[in-house]
Parts: C-alpha cells; structure tokens; sequence
C-alpha cells in the first residue's frame, strides 16, 4: 500500500518533539467485556497513567463511570450517543487533545467504544487527528469466549472487525464450556490473522502488553529497556496462575547502524502475534544527524527522525512485544539487518520515508482487501 510520496530528502528536524501519546481503540461487542477489560488496566497500571475516553451508550457500567468519576480530568464521557455516528474526528480530537495537554500528565490513552461501535470507523477517526502529540495505539478486539458462536450468527461483521484488529483479547475463557476454549482461540486465530491473539478471564490481560507500567528514565515509547532486561529470561512470576497468556518480548541493541533496506525488508515481513515494535533506529551514513524513533502497532508503522540527544552515543535500541512469537528467529533477522557497506545509497532511505510523518498520517494498518474506497481515506 502507498503511503506517500517518498523523498529523497529527510524531512527537515528541529528540536526532539515531544513524547507521544499512543491511543488504543477497545472494542467489543455487547457483553464481551471491554469495561472489564478497562477497570482492570486503569486498576493495574502501575506508574503509567491512563487517560480513558468512555462512549456511554447502554455498554458502559455504572462501575465504569465510579472508576471515571474518580480519575477526574483523565477521563471523558460521551453520552450522545455512539462514538463513531454522534463525534466526529475534528470533535474527537478536541477531547484527545485535552487529555494529551503535558499538564495531564497522560501516558496512554484508551478510548472504549460502545458495543454499537464500527471499529474501522474510530481507527479513522484516531489516524485522521492533527494534534501533534497524538499517535495511533492499535485496535484491540475483545471477544467473549462462551458467546462466540452467538454473537457470530447475530453479528456476521465479527469476522471482519477481527481482521483489522492489532491485538484480540478472547475474554471469559474460564466460562467456554469444556473444549471450546481452544476451538474459540483456533477460529479466533484464523479470523484475525497476524493480530496478536490472547486468552483472558475478566479481562486480566497484563497491562505491560499494551504499555509501560514502571516508567523508568529512558523509555522507548511506551516500552521501558530496564524493566523489558529484568524480565527476559525469567518466568511470568506474578502471573503464573492467572488465566490469560504471558507476552513474549525482544530487547535488540546494535553499536553497528542498520541498513534501511534491510530494516524494511524485516518490517514489510513481521509474523503473526508481533504486537508492536517501539525504539530507536542509527541508519549511519544514510542520515549522520538523525536517529528514527520507530513505532509499529499491529500493521501500522510510522519513523519519526530526531536529532541525537548525544553526538557520540549512536545505537539502534528496539524493544519487540507479541504473543507466540520466536524471539531467537526474531534477534538473528534483526542481527542480518546491519549495514555492511560504508558508502550510503541515495535511494536507500526511500522504504523508511514512505513512514515518515510530515503533512499527514502514513499508515499501512489496513490490508488492501479491505473495501474499497477505505485505503484512499486513511
């Protein structure tokens, strides 16, 4: 899919913008769970804090507005009806835009959707926002387990949402009657293709999968390296009994830049349950003033050229998260993407800045079967 014009040129950078605020779109069906979901992320997020927009449109619990009530300005309620018919993406951007203001104090922010909600149309909503600090978070579908099968007959449409989600959390599995968990998890998988695809009871999904909970002083987005180290190679150990599925996660560093080429080539080929890709790219002699702050969510990818906080400490760090995935597989792709030749090609940043950022959204979130006339919107 095109997503712009490439340059030859990379896009003239000033000072380090400001840290963006990734938005996540939750959204489910009647009954799957979503405010569940979204109590446990705003009562589990540890040193992250959530700022949640909440569509009050026969879905949303009197607990959830307790839980809205209580975060203040960190939250904002529509109640006009549903979100994607009654705002639209100018108004949405007024209220994500007073949830980003730095004063908030936001990290992530969540919006819920009614269970009357078309996904594909909030996904739109989001990547057509202008406000600079604002960056598309990724999809996440939630399903109820035990109804799967009813809700499919009631609401064909189901299949198609699945397909454009990021990440699917298959909710209620302790309720699926003996077997149909996993049958539900295997159609699930299939429907939603490379998404990422976890099994969860009353929606305790680790809230890490989806952000940062222990912010530490260098951070890759919403991805902290300290506390990413600290668990590789451990077990899960605070999880062990719970119902959903621990993530799998990569830490790559290389003192040796990255060939563009090749780094596009690995990116064009993500497999399936490959979440999101946060960090920082060197691409040497391809561009000597800038690193490139990656952010990759499901399908969707986007660079963001910066200049080096410091001249002389180059290095590509990239945090890799998912469900599934091989990390090993994964380290040696990344390890085979590192430059080999001196001299760069003036062609060879072409893949990168057809993801850069300038004007308006790059976006490769949406396959291109999806109907027609959609690519062109977004």
């Amino acid at each position: 899919m095109s997503a712009g014009r490439p340059s030859a040129e990379t896009p003239a950078v000033g000072k380090v913008p400001s840290p963006q605020i990734p938005v996540i779109v939750l959204a489910g069906f009647l009954g799957s769970g979503k405010t569940t979901l979204l109590n446990h992320l705003l009562h589990r997020g540890g040193g992250s804090r959530i700022g949640a927009v909440v569509n009050d449109f026969g879905s949303i619990e009197i607990d959830a507005m307790a839980v809205a009530g209580a975060l203040g300005d960190s939250t904002v309620s529509l109640g006009n009806g549903c979100l994607c018919c009654a705002v639209d993406a100018s108004e949405l951007d007024l209220y994500l835009g007073r949830l980003a203001q730095p004063a908030a104090r936001i990290d992530v922010i969540v919006i819920e959707a009614s269970g009357l909600a078309e996904p594909e149309e909030l996904v739109r909503m989001v990547l057509a926002s202008e406000h600079p600090r604002i960056v598309y978070g990724g999809l996440v579908e939630v399903v109820d387990a035990a109804e799967f099968d009813g809700t499919r007959e009631k609401h064909p449409e189901i299949d198609r949402h699945l397909g454009l989600a990021d990440l699917v959390v298959v909710n209620k599995i302790d309720r699926a009657a003996e077997g149909d968990g996993e049958r539900v998890l295997r159609v699930v998988r299939e429907l939603a293709g490379p998404a990422a695809v976890v099994p969860a009871s009353y929606g305790r999904i680790d809230p890490e999968f989806l952000f940062d909970c222990r912010p530490t002083e260098e951070r890759i987005g919403q991805l902290s390296f300290d506390d990413l180290h600290e668990r590789e190679g451990n077990e899960r150990h605070d999880h062990a009994g719970h119902l959903h599925s621990a993530y799998d996660s990569l830490s790559f560093t290389s003192e040796v830049p990255l060939s563009p080429r090749r780094l596009m080539e690995f990116l064009d080929s993500r497999p399936e349950g490959l979440y999101r890709i946060k960090g920082y790219v060197d691409f040497g002699t391809h561009d000597r003033g800038n690193r490139y702050a990656v952010h990759a969510v499901g399908r969707f990818l986007r660079f963001y050229p910066e200049p080096w906080p410091r001249a002389d400490e180059r290095l590509t760090q990239l945090v890799l998260i998912g469900s599934g995935i091989d990390t090993a597989a994964l380290a040696k792709e990344l390890g085979a993407c590192k430059e080999d030749t001196p001299h760069a090609d003036e062609h060879s940043m072409w893949g990168v800045l057809r993801y850069v950022q300038d004007t308006h959204v790059q976006d490769t979130h949406v396959q291109d079967e999806e109907p027609e006339g959609l690519e062109e919107a977004l």
